[in-house]
């Protein structure tokens, strides 16, 4: 199970707890965004930096790389689940981090291209730069 704040406008109390699930995600915010929140549907884009809890390596990619940050479409399916349900709890300005269990990252398969095993567990340092309704 997952957390999510609801209709309502979530308080920074809501906000900075640090959420435990036996599969899902949880959600440490590092720094509050000043910005708005994320709304379904949105382009979104953010600097992240990806790192395997449980695995012989560690940090697996990052935008800031190359400097180049990386934008989709929120809700929709086109990234791992924990970062779908995960940035919709933050605000544009926010910088959280994000650990993931298999089930909301690459699963049983793991992505063995980045290093990532099967059953991963995973840790996104993720900040999000912009959020453009659709």
């Amino acid at each position: 199970f997952f957390w999510r704040p609801r209709l309502s406008k979530s308080t920074c109390e809501q906000r900075s707890c640090l959420h435990h699930r036996a599969m899902g995600f949880e959600k440490e915010i590092v720094s509050e965004g000043d910005g708005a929140e994320i709304q379904p549907g949105s382009n979104v884009t953010v600097h992240c930096t990806g790192y395997v809890v449980d695995g012989p390596k560690a940090h697996f990619w990052s935008t800031k790389d190359n400097d180049e940050p990386f934008s989709f479409v929120i809700g929709e399916g086109q990234v791992i689940r924990a970062w779908d349900e995960g940035v919709l709890t933050m605000k544009v300005g926010e910088r959280a981090k994000i650990t993931a269990t298999a089930d909301y990252a690459y699963g049983a398969e793991g992505f063995p291209a980045w290093g990532i095993p099967p059953n991963g567990t995973l840790m996104f340092d993720i900040e999000v730069l912009s959020a453009e309704a659709a």
